[in-house]
């Protein structure tokens, strides 16, 4: 398809929809969001990326194998987990410390983060290999 509108208005879409992928992983913990919803918001924006340019645009723009970030989320996720374990406690029991400390503010991550990182990377690397796979048969 070659649609000047559709291509000019996915150059802005496509960065508002990853943003907002980006704000439902953080916002996961708390309120509804994390990493499955993200990735699948992030992977509605890959796919809309590849309706306007096409799926060689989309692979030089992650400049990674969808399949490496597969492998990545399932080794964080694995790591998550075990932290705990090294620590005497169950497999995958939330545990958190203390990054960053400031006068009116304390950065505070745990693992259950580094869980919701993993599941986004494995839910956006699927989503990316399955609509590229389709794209360019």
């Amino acid at each position: 398809m070659q649609s000047l509108i559709l291509r000019t208005a996915t150059r802005l879409l496509v960065s508002l929809i990853l943003v907002f992928s980006i704000y439902l992983l953080f916002r996961g913990h708390n309120s509804p969001g994390g990493g499955f919803s993200g990735a699948l918001v992030a992977g509605t924006g890959f796919a809309l990326y590849i309706i306007a340019e096409g799926a060689a645009s989309v692979r030089r723009a992650i400049r990674i194998d969808p399949r490496h970030l597969i492998v990545f989320g399932l080794g964080l996720a694995l790591v998550s987990g075990l932290v705990a374990v090294f620590t005497g406690k169950p497999f995958l029991t939330g545990l958190w410390g203390t990054v960053a400390e400031l006068p009116d503010y304390k950065l505070v991550l745990g693992t259950p983060f580094l869980f919701d990182v993993g599941v986004y990377a494995i839910v956006l690397g699927t989503i990316l290999t399955i609509i590229l796979a389709l794209e360019e048969s």
